[in-house]
């Protein structure tokens, strides 16, 4: 059985929405997901954009109109975050959720801002590089979610003794519910090493021509090796995202029509060649089979599906019931 949640951006681009409505309209997306049977909803983290850029308040407020349903991040760009204070948030929110946090986390992708992590008051230390500096923030934050003192009180200070206060909150089980989105088959291997569950990124860097799928799988089935190779125990799940548009009404063929088809999309990104996969337009049962075909969806443990927010509460409650139907038809529910 795979759980299935969604991904989404959160757009307020368009002129008839904006920053609140679509806060809103999560909480509203989350509350039907769980009526419907999906286990998660997960949330694009982007600064400086007209996107969803501080996502800890929002998932709080959908979790506490959620029963079962997961919440998340795909990803949280540990580039911009003091990892302490991401702690007490994260902790809050997952215990607001009662551990259905799923907290993704990485170095993260290009952006528009040129200085953006500087504005927010992150520098990088001589000869660093930001790879080194958000993994370096992800060691900090999850030794600090594991309750290991971090500051010392008066007395500690006067004694001359190390930290004997750990933050607060704290929320046992996060610690097993951190993924790492990772965009190539190097750093999901790291991933598993370091005990973390895998976020496979939408697009793969340093590719070599496979199909995005068969090459997604490798990077899947690799990080498994590497997790139990490390001896760890806990966690260790793999996720991946699909855009995925069944086709069952008019309006369904108005926007999604003319998708799919056109197989995977290979460009330059930090000039690296870099992949993705094609869009899953079609009726379910064409749906279907494209998800029975792909290797990547077949190893994972969690199928994220690209989410049309931008098209309104109604339509994404109709597309959910879409894919709920063909979740059925693959025997995961």
């Amino acid at each position: 059985m795979k759980k299935i949640g969604f991904l989404s951006f959160g757009h307020y681009r368009a002129p008839v929405s904006t920053a609140g409505s679509t806060l809103r309209q999560h909480v509203e997306m989350a509350r039907a997901a769980d009526e419907l049977g999906f286990d998660g909803a997960w949330l694009r983290v982007h600064h400086f954009e007209q996107t969803l850029s501080s996502p800890f308040p929002l998932l709080s407020a959908m979790a506490a109109v959620t029963t079962r349903l997961d919440v998340g991040t795909g990803v949280v760009d540990l580039r911009y975050e003091n990892p302490l204070y991401m702690a007490e948030e994260a902790a809050a929110t997952d215990l607001i959720s009662d551990g259905r946090l799923q907290l993704g986390v990485s170095r993260g992708s290009p952006e528009h801002a040129a200085d953006g992590q500087e504005q927010f008051g992150q520098v990088l230390a001589e000869g660093e590089s930001w790879s080194q500096h958000a993994r370096g923030k992800l060691d900090t934050f999850r030794r600090a979610i594991a309750g290991e003192p971090v500051a010392r009180s008066h007395v500690a200070m006067q004694n001359g003794d190390g930290p004997d206060l750990p933050v607060r909150p704290l929320s046992e089980g996060l610690g097993d519910r951190i993924w790492w989105g990772a965009g190539t088959h190097a750093t999901g291997v790291w991933a598993g090493e370091q005990g973390l569950n895998l976020l496979s990124s939408t697009l793969l860097l340093d590719e070599d021509g496979r199909p995005f799928h068969v090459q997604q799988a490798d990077q899947v089935r690799a990080h498994r090796e590497a997790f139990a190779a490390a001896g760890h125990t806990g966690g260790g799940r793999a996720a991946v995202t699909r855009p995925a548009f069944p086709i069952t009404s008019d309006v369904d063929q108005r926007y999604f029509g003319l998708h799919g088809g056109t197989g995977d999309a290979v460009g330059v990104l930090d000039n690296t060649r870099a992949r993705s996969g094609p869009e899953m337009a079609g009726s379910v049962e064409e749906v279907v089979a494209m998800l029975r075909a792909d290797d990547a969806v077949a190893e994972a443990d969690y199928v994220l599906f690209a989410c049309p927010s931008q098209l309104g509460l109604d339509y994404v409650v109709h597309w959910m019931g879409n894919l709920v139907t063909v979740a059925r038809e693959l025997g995961w529910k």
